[in-house]
């Protein structure tokens, strides 16, 4: 097996450890989320280090992701480099470890500082809203018009990639799950699809819509009717691919 390791000139000093980690993934470490993709936290130096760990990609991907395209690691890896280096919060890089057999990716490891934001977009989901709530969907669509205007966009801008925490009336915001950007202009029909992926009511729409409209300097009617077009057909074409996962109408 071939095995390369890229480790930030910050965190030479745990080259020893990250060394061992695909060897040690499945026996040490505290389970965060145990799916296709399985990410551990682990303690070392004094370090919370969250270690994400892709899946073998099936056979046709294992030879994309050498020959054609960077493996979601080192994506992951360098976008938070980027993000970081414009001010966006996301969790420090700290390594990515790339595993080939036969010339062909197997697995692969992204490692970075654990952040221990408390909430995530998923709370949004109930049809009231209090004022406070209101508060943070304002400020979120003045951060997404903020990161628009830098010409980043998640591709995955999903509930559970978007963490935040409140401190001195101030919300904070931090991207996850980022191995999947596009850096470039973005227009009011694409800017307005980016929030299609998130839960919740018309009127939490509306609030994002309004305040991304006036950061962007948009028409805000316009824009709340073009972010609930978006959402509605993303949501509908999903129902439509897996009809047994949303047994109510979104």
């Amino acid at each position: 097996m071939n095995r390369k390791i890229v480790i930030h000139p910050d965190f030479n000093h745990l080259q020893a450890f990250i060394q061992q980690i695909p060897s040690i993934f499945l026996s040490e470490g505290a389970y965060l989320h145990d799916g296709r993709n399985k990410i551990k936290i682990f303690e070392f130096a004094g370090l919370r280090l969250n270690v994400k760990r892709y899946r073998i990609p099936l056979f046709i991907n294992r030879l994309v992701y050498v020959y054609l395209r960077q493996p979601k690691a080192l994506r992951a890896y360098e976008y938070a480099r980027r993000l970081q280096s414009m001010q966006i919060p996301t969790p420090t890089p700290i390594a990515y470890i790339l595993e080939k057999q036969g010339g062909l990716l197997g697995f692969s490891y992204f490692i970075s500082l654990q952040v221990d934001y408390p909430r995530r977009f998923y709370e949004f989901g109930s049809a009231r809203l209090t004022p406070s709530e209101q508060e943070i969907l304002t400020a979120f669509g003045i951060f997404t018009a903020r990161l628009h205007e830098q010409g980043v966009y998640h591709q995955d801008y999903s509930p559970g990639n978007i963490l935040f925490e409140q401190k001195n009336g101030q919300t904070d915001f931090c991207l996850v799950d980022i191995n999947r950007m596009e850096f470039g202009p973005v227009s009011f029909r694409k800017g307005c699809a980016n929030f299609a992926r998130l839960w919740g009511s018309p009127q939490m729409f509306r609030i994002i819509a309004r305040a991304y409209a006036r950061s962007r300097h948009f028409e805000e009617e316009a824009t709340c009717r073009e972010v609930l077009k978006q959402r509605e057909k993303y949501w509908r074409k999903a129902i439509r691919k897996r009809p047994a996962e949303f047994p109510l109408e979104f």
